[in-house]
């Protein structure tokens, strides 16, 4: 399921750095072997060791300045999504410069807080900035499942395209940007100087969602969700249903 767990930092962090280190590589693409899944969430059993691989990089025990790191690379960042992308996942991506789905197969939710959690890691702030508060709100307070038609109405994402044709037009668009004279930097400063949030607000939702996590009522809503299958396969598909349950008792 591409659970964001200990490996999953560890990998990222150190292709962050083999990339940057190497003046050759101007584009990364982020895609997944898994058809179903994307990135699903983070791995509710590993937080905090996630987040001391994420130090490793940035400092701190945050995947939230981890992400963020990613939008103020010197690379171009190009997230490929065909499967299910949820919660830190959708995070994820929204740290990359550009988005590109499937229509028939990709789902996007950001659903902390039918879990009692916020979302830790830069949803709020890059949500708020793509779609306005209203659609913002919905989003995440809804904790629903989004196709990627609607994804792209609401700005979650730049399009989304046909499964058959995206590889060919995300390897286009990114040799396309690559062949050209590195002038990648100094426009994203430029426009994360517009669009990007301070980086002490993602430093506070990443403090937030970890309080959220300590609260009693919190921890008994994640206990009832593993119960229901939470982390495993098959229960996921249906994220939406699965809390919408929860809810329910």
């Amino acid at each position: 399921m591409n659970l964001l767990g200990p490996d999953l930092v560890r990998d990222l962090v150190s292709l962050i750095q083999r990339a940057e280190a190497d003046d050759a590589v101007r584009v990364l693409v982020f895609r997944s072997a898994d058809p179903d899944y994307f990135i699903s969430h983070v791995d509710v059993t590993r937080i905090q060791a996630y987040r001391e691989e994420a130090a490793k990089l940035t400092g701190e025990a945050s995947i939230a300045l981890l992400f963020r790191r990613l939008s103020t690379s010197r690379l171009v960042t190009i997230a490929q999504i065909e499967g299910r992308v949820r919660g830190a996942g959708s995070e994820f991506v929204l740290a990359c410069d550009m988005r590109f789905a499937a229509r028939e197969s990709a789902i996007f939710g950001q659903a902390e807080s039918g879990l009692g959690l916020v979302p830790g890691a830069g949803g709020m702030q890059h949500l708020a900035r793509l779609m306005g508060r209203a659609r913002a709100l919905e989003v995440m307070l809804s904790a629903e499942d989004y196709d990627a038609e609607l994804a792209e109405r609401y700005g979650w994402i730049n399009r989304a395209l046909p499964a058959g044709s995206l590889s060919g037009f995300v390897r286009s668009l990114a040799l396309r940007i690559a062949s050209f004279p590195a002038a990648a930097q100094a426009i994203k400063d430029r426009v994360n100087a517009i669009a990007l949030a301070p980086v002490e607000d993602f430093r506070r939702n990443s403090d937030l969602f970890l309080e959220a996590g300590r609260n009693p009522e919190t921890q008994q809503r994640n206990q009832a969700a593993m119960k229901r299958g939470l982390q495993t396969r098959d229960a996921e598909m249906d994220f939406a249903r699965l809390v919408g349950e929860l809810a329910e008792h």
